[in-house]
């Protein structure tokens, strides 16, 4: 089984065409993320800081995903809510060494989850716990406390753990 079906199993997505909404604070790794999620034919080799938006397009065995990659700085982040409606599933990326902003990312988290065009749907969430290659990152376990994720009962949710350059946690999802 391919990662993007791996994903798509971890998502609960069955429909065939799939709308992807990748969030969390800038310089989490999302793009890079994303870059990994694509077939290796497709990667990009330089990955730079999202500035808006960007979509990527790309297909698995059985999906075609359409990825829309959000800004994390703080002056767009208000973008994201434009988007909601069509998410079909949301992976949330967090910097996983950077203790400081994590009570950003659990804000940003927390006004996602209580959006009225997101409260109400059981869209899936897959949670990446970015970075664990850094000396100073918490585990995924740690991440998954300070987010408060345990929560979350009215939506399907994953974490994993990934260093999104050398894809670890990636790596662990081909499988």
């Amino acid at each position: 089984m391919g990662l993007l079906d791996r994903l798509s199993g971890l998502l609960g997505l069955k429909k065939k065409e799939v709308h992807v909404l990748c969030l969390g604070l800038d310089n989490s790794g999302k793009t890079t993320i994303i870059n990994k999620l694509k077939p290796s034919n497709a990667q990009s080799q330089d990955i730079v800081p999202t500035i808006g938006f960007s979509i990527e397009k790309f297909k698995s065995s059985s999906l075609s995903f359409t990825v829309f990659d959000m800004s994390g700085q703080g002056r767009y982040r208000n973008l994201w809510e434009h988007y909601y409606k069509e998410g079909q599933a949301i992976i949330f990326v967090i910097d996983s060494s950077d203790r400081l902003r994590m009570v950003v990312a659990k804000e940003e988290l927390d006004t996602l989850l209580n959006h009225p065009d997101i409260k109400h749907r059981r869209i899936p969430i897959l949670f990446f716990a970015n970075k664990m290659d850094l000396r100073d990152a918490v585990t995924s376990v740690k991440v998954s406390q300070l987010l408060c994720l345990e929560n979350i009962k009215d939506k399907p949710w994953h974490i994993c753990a990934s260093d999104a350059i050398s894809d670890p946690g990636c790596e662990d999802m081909k499988r």
